[in-house]
Parts: C-alpha cells; structure tokens; sequence
C-alpha cells in the first residue's frame, strides 16, 4: 500500500508538521518526585528521531493542589519546567515538535492520596463509577481557581518553546467531571444542560487566549467514553455534537483530538464516520484520530492479556486518503517502536506490544 497520505505535511495557520503522525498521550509515571529528567527526556527524543510529526507528552498537571494523583506523574509548575524545557530543546534538536498535555484528575483522584481530597464537578447523588462517590460540588472561588491554574500551565508552555499544547479533556478527569451528566449535577451555569456543561472548558479555552494570545495552537482532547464506561455518550446524535463543539470552537479551540479505543468503529447509527471524522465535518476544524492503530487489540484488553499482535494498517491509509480526519495518534505501537513513522515509510518490521513495556523506560 501507499502510505502517502501518512506523510504529507499538516500545514495549518498556527502549526506546520512534517506528517500526520501524531505520538498519543501515555501516562507512564517515569518522573521523579513529579520532575521530568533525562530519561525522560530520553524517551521523547527517541520519537522524535523517529520521526513522528508532533508529540504530545503524557498528562502533566496544572499547579492546582489536587492536580495530581500520583508522586511521579509529571508536573507542568515549579522545578518540574526546567525539566521540560530540557525535553523542548532536544525534541527541536532533533526537529519535532511537541506539545504539553495539561492535566487535572479531578475525581479520579482516590480520597486519602496526598493531603488533599478531591475536586469534583457534581453533588453526592452523582456517580462516577458503581460503588464510587463523587463529593461536594466546586464553589465559585475553586473553579476560578481552577481556571487560572490552567492559563498559568499555558503561558509556561509559550515561555518554554512549545509549539502547541494540548488541554485533557476525556476519560473522566476533571473537565470531562464537567462534560459528563453523571459526574455533573451542578443547578447553575456550570451544569444542566449540554451546553452549559461545556462552560468549564470554554471559559478554560477563553482564560488561555487572554493569556497568550490567539496564535497559540490550542488542541482540546475529549472523548465520549469515561472512565470504564465505553458506552457513554456526551452526543447521542451528531445534532447534540454539534451543540457540544460551538462554545468550544468560538471559545478558541483549533484542534480536536477525538478519543476512541479503535479508530475504525463508527460513532453513530448509520455512517461508517468515526468520532474525529463527524468532528471534522460539523466544526470545520481539524482533528486526530486515535485508537488501536497498527495493533490486533484496544489497550484495557492488553493491560489484562499483556501483548497486542502487529496489525496492518490499510484501513486507517484509505480513511485519510478519503480525508475523513487529518491527524492519526500512535500510542502504544510508538512504546514497541520509537521509530515507528520510518519502518511505516520504510517497509521495517515491528516489534509486538508487550504489556511489560509499560514499565520501561524505552
């Protein structure tokens, strides 16, 4: 097959990249006492040298006290930039690119992790999963506080040298808290409605435009599924999509990264169109695909079973030659082969997935 379509450049107003191939977030836990060092720095080099287009770290948190929910998750505050500056100048060394992902658990965070209890976004009677209480509701104050711990993370990511960044938005952590009706049960202007549940995030979106500017390339990652739960719906039909993406594309988002466990399921009755691909069609805007590429099996069922066979990736090949999306996001296939955009373009063999390389460094 021709992979082609894999290796035109992107070439947007605020971001040009050499490719379509986009390194997926992966949170992995390798930075000590929540500070990035050379390993890891290491690690995001080899991918770029590898020749993904753009990376994307995995998840660091916000200078917010219950960002975090664990010692060595990454920070994005304090003496944790001086580590990523580190990682900036040897991805550009290598010529990548990269963009942070700024990261708030929210009620992911178990009570009694640190000296901090959790953040939620709904009252008690919400659920986040069977057997799990979410706690009292934001005031005001905290989600203004919130809000500016976001902006603050932004305007590190411009002093640093990114070249875009990008906000978590999916699987149950703390803006998805707001997205999701069963986690958000708030009575004002930050609950009730779709709409309304999307006010965090734009007024998030809007914070860091105030802060840096309007040709910071800001991508918004968001998923329909939450945590455990791979049937929820945020949109039900691509009416209520489309009443999700407004705030969010007036507010300023440029990209959206559209979660999914495999790229090639559809997202609604009756179109074959995955997630990115109705996101795309309805905003206008441009968006990555994610999900299972180049493997036989989605990630829970690897996490459980330990390997994911090489799969071809035709598919995905004829779906951005038709343009259905423009960027596709390479997780655990960029763990098994950090080099994994030159064996495409190259013709190379690729080393299975093992579910032991999650606690390497490689």
């Amino acid at each position: 097959m021709n992979f082609g379509p894999l290796f035109r450049p992107f070439l947007h107003p605020k971001l040009e990249l050499a490719n379509r191939i986009v390194m997926a977030p992966m949170t992995r836990q390798f930075s000590p006492g929540g500070v990035p060092d050379e390993n890891v720095r290491d690690y995001y080099l080899r991918r770029a040298e590898g020749g993904v287009g753009l990376i994307i770290t995995e998840g660091t948190t916000v200078p917010h006290k219950a960002a975090s929910s664990g010692v060595n998750v990454p920070r994005f505050h304090d003496e944790a930039l001086e580590g990523w500056r580190a990682v900036v100048e040897a991805v550009h060394g290598a010529g990548g690119k990269i963009a942070p992902q700024l990261w708030h658990v929210g009620a992911i965070r178990k009570p009694g992790e640190g000296p901090w209890p959790d953040y939620p976004s709904a009252t008690p009677s919400g659920l986040i999963r069977p057997g799990k209480k979410v706690l009292e509701p934001l005031t005001r104050t905290q989600i203004d506080e919130l809000i500016e711990a976001y902006a603050n993370a932004a305007r590190d990511a411009l002093e640093l040298g990114f070249d875009a960044l990008e906000l978590h938005g999916a699987h149950g952590y703390l803006i998805d808290n707001f997205f999701w009706e069963g986690t958000n049960q708030r009575d004002d202007d930050y609950g009730g409605s779709l709409v309304n549940r999307t006010h965090f995030a734009e007024r998030i979106v809007r914070a860091i435009r105030r802060e840096i500017g309007g040709e910071f390339p800001l991508i918004l990652r968001f998923s329909q599924w939450k945590q455990q739960d791979f049937d929820s719906r945020l949109a039900r039909n691509p009416e209520e999509l489309d009443q999700f993406l407004r705030p969010l594309i007036d507010a300023g988002v440029d990209i959206f990264h559209c979660s999914t466990r495999r790229f090639w399921e559809p997202e609604f009755d009756g179109s074959a169109l995955n997630l990115a691909s109705w996101v795309r069609q309805l905003s206008g805007r441009p968006t990555i695909s994610v999900g299972s590429v180049g493997l036989t099996e989605e990630f829970v069922a690897t996490y459980r079973d330990g390997q994911a066979q090489v799969a071809d990736i035709d598919e995905l090949v004829r779906r951005m030659e038709r343009e259905e999306f423009d960027l596709i996001a390479v997780g655990r296939a960029l763990i098994a082969n950090p080099d994994w955009p030159r064996r495409i373009r190259d013709g190379g063999s690729m080393q299975t997935f093992r579910k032991e390389m999650l606690t390497e460094l490689v």
